[in-house]
């Protein structure tokens, strides 16, 4: 692991969904871009000190030097977004398997050079889309690829959330620190950290294409750097119509994220807060409620459950679920339903359009695939 010690948020997260199906084993690590931080943060996960690193380049330097069966198989990156290009470029260069946090990388001219390192070296490649784990999000897919809502006409996705109503980053807030600085978190605040979710729950449900966009993006706390508040208008290939709304200025609210796709023969909703329930509106008959771990739903669906329905499944699960599909895709066995290079490609390209048609005074922003 890159990153992730002491202070971090999502560092855990990614230790806990990993632990969470026995299928990884954390046996190196450089935890933190300082050197003392770095090697603190590993006696306390319990790193042996000699694969326990000051700094990320030392890490590969010595997983490289060791024998194949003693080597790490892959490298996961949990560090603020200025970082992810560098060292997944890296190690995948390196013939090492990847898994890295959204989003992938700050231009699309990096996504498109390690989308073409990955393909070369023929490495597995994840990005930390975790909403795309949950088992209900994987029913609407697979409810939406069977034809069971028609022809897709309209989508609305909205991602709200409270935490930087207040300036918190002048305030030695940690995480909004890096989030709401350029040179750390790239062009996009609410946007990148949180648009890039929305962008690819979208995608993934849907599997539609934006074909062009109309941003308007906000800074609305006074005297800060980065947007905090994204809405926009989205065209897709074949038609259909859109809306995104990425927001981290809606006070009180915790972690807003909904969608809702229609098609020609039903709607289907889905909110992050309870997501273990999923809304089917039929043109043809009364709405319905499934719910996770139920025996019809869809066979992707089940698969990503662990208990009985009726027991709350949530945010970890869904985690490991993406972690789930990366080991399937290194041993080359099962379903391998994970969020790969280029989507994390795609998501970099989405961003560049958005701040393209926010700065701009075109009507439409074409995605450039």
């Amino acid at each position: 692991m890159v990153g992730g010690g002491q202070g971090a948020f999502i560092g855990a997260v990614h230790r806990k969904a990993m632990a969470l199906d026995g299928q990884y084993e954390l046996v190196a690590g450089a935890f933190s871009s300082t050197p003392e931080k770095a090697k603190a943060s590993g006696r306390e996960l319990g790193v042996a000190d000699d694969r326990n690193h000051a700094d990320w380049q030392a890490l590969l330097a010595d997983e490289q030097r060791r024998d194949s069966s003693d080597r790490a198989d892959v490298v996961v990156i949990v560090t603020p977004n200025h970082v992810h290009f560098p060292v997944a470029k890296a190690f995948v260069d390196a013939g090492f398997h990847v898994v890295c946090d959204k989003p992938l990388v700050h231009t699309a001219a990096q996504a498109e050079e390690l989308v073409a390192a990955v393909r070369q070296r023929g490495t597995v490649f994840g990005v930390t889309y975790n909403y795309g784990g949950y088992p209900l999000v994987r029913q609407a897919r697979e409810m939406v690829r069977a034809g069971e809502l028609g022809t897709i006409r309209k989508v609305v996705v909205e991602y709200n959330q409270g935490w930087l109503a207040t300036r918190l980053e002048a305030e030695g807030n940690k995480q909004a620190a890096w989030r709401n600085d350029p040179a750390q978190s790239g062009g996009a605040g609410a946007l990148g950290d949180i648009g890039s979710h929305a962008e690819n729950l979208v995608a993934t449900v849907t599997g539609l294409e934006i074909e062009s966009l109309c941003a308007d993006l906000g800074s609305l706390v006074p005297g800060r750097a980065l947007d905090d508040d994204a809405n926009m208008l989205l065209r897709f290939r074949g038609g259909a119509r859109g809306v995104l709304v990425a927001s981290q200025i809606n006070t009180g609210i915790e972690n807003g994220l909904r969608l809702r796709v229609s098609g020609t023969l039903g709607t289907i909703e889905w909110w992050q807060e309870e997501p273990n329930r999923l809304t089917h509106f039929p043109i043809d008959g009364p709405a319905r409620v499934l719910t996770r771990g139920s025996p019809w739903l869809h066979a992707a669906a089940q698969r990503a459950s662990r208990i009985p329905p009726g027991h709350p499944e949530g945010f970890i699960e869904a985690f490991a679920n993406v972690y789930l599909g990366v080991a399937a895709a290194i041993r080359g066995e099962g379903e391998a339903d994970y969020p790969d290079v280029e989507a994390g490609a795609r998501g970099v390209r989405f961003i560049e359009a958005v701040l393209r048609s926010a700065k701009g005074s075109e009507k439409w922003t074409r995605v450039v695939a």
